[in-house]
């Protein structure tokens, strides 16, 4: 973990930048939810979700930031229909301010969209993640869904009221 300030640049994703975006994505999960999703049990959908990246970057209604330590990605944030979509952090920037950066402009762009109330949906067992969202104000409502990707956790839903721009 870094512990050190440093420069971050953040900039809207690029159409073909699917796979730094499936690598950010891997490795900040794997090591976020190790105890939900065992790698050795259920290793990583790299198909499944380079194909989520592929649609997201393609849709006009997606916003996807990326944020980059001295040229190199290390973190992005997405927005979609009022929800801050994904956070992804490399486990070896995670300390440094990205995600509070990433967080920030997620929130700015919402605002900017007209949202009134920001959601987001967050493993039930991302208790550091979870931790993270309380901290900036997000409130845990009751909604919750199944996760479609083996073992079917569980995802719960928080919300943020936002001031209008």
């Amino acid at each position: 973990m870094l512990h050190y300030y440093c420069l971050i640049e953040l900039r809207r994703a690029l159409p073909n930048e699917a796979d730094t975006l499936l690598a950010i994505q891997r490795e900040a999960a794997v090591g976020a939810y190790a105890h939900i999703y065992p790698p050795e049990r259920y290793p990583f959908p790299d198909d499944a979700v380079r194909e989520v990246w592929v649609e997201a970057l393609s849709d006009p209604e997606v916003e996807v930031h990326v944020a980059e330590v001295e040229g190199v990605p290390a973190g992005a944030v997405s927005v979609v229909k009022g929800f801050l979509s994904t956070l992804y952090v490399l486990p070896a920037y995670q300390g440094s301010g990205i995600g509070s950066a990433l967080h920030d402009l997620a929130l700015e762009r919402l605002r900017a969209q007209g949202v009134q109330e920001a959601r987001l949906w967050t493993l039930e067992g991302n208790e550091a993640g979870r931790r993270f969202y309380e901290r900036r104000g997000w409130l845990l409502t009751d909604e919750t869904r199944v996760v479609p990707y083996p073992p079917n956790p569980i995802d719960v839903q928080y919300a943020l009221p936002l001031e209008p721009v």
